[in-house]
């Protein structure tokens, strides 16, 4: 299960909006081994599309810099959707490389009735996707 506070959970919600149509993309780190959310850091989308999302390699690097001199990791890797359901696509799959991480997609488009934005979170390990239960907490 992922529990994050409700402010972490308006900023991813607030990022992906404010990217749309494009993808956004971001993540929120917690010191290492915690499994708790707490920094969050929203990236560019360097492919700057609505159907693609791709961490600058350059912001990337200074990213895992920045974790590792802080003794923290990615807890949560988030991208938006922006016109299909909020499900890893086969791409996604594919690059997710943080066995530890929730993946969280944030779709922005109206997609099963129940209005603008799904949020939902998945683990992806050796290509297999498992969703799992989002707790959203006022506070740690």
């Amino acid at each position: 299960m992922l529990t994050l506070t409700q402010e972490l959970y308006d900023r991813i919600v607030a990022h992906a909006r404010a990217d749309h149509p494009d993808e956004a993309c971001g993540v929120v780190a917690g010191p290492a081994g915690s499994d708790r959310p707490e920094r969050f850091v929203p990236m560019l989308n360097a492919a700057r599309s609505p159907t693609f999302y791709e961490f600058d390699s350059g912001d990337l690097l200074r990213l895992y810099r920045d974790l590792d001199d802080r003794d923290e990791e990615p807890v949560i890797v988030y991208h938006s959707h922006t016109a299909t359901e909020a499900y890893p696509s086969r791409t996604d799959i594919s690059y997710a490389n943080e066995p530890g991480a929730h993946y969280v997609l944030v779709s922005t488009a109206d997609t099963d009735g129940a209005g603008p934005f799904q949020f939902r979170s998945y683990r992806i390990v050796d290509g297999v996707v498992t969703e799992e239960d989002v707790k959203v907490v006022a506070g740690y």
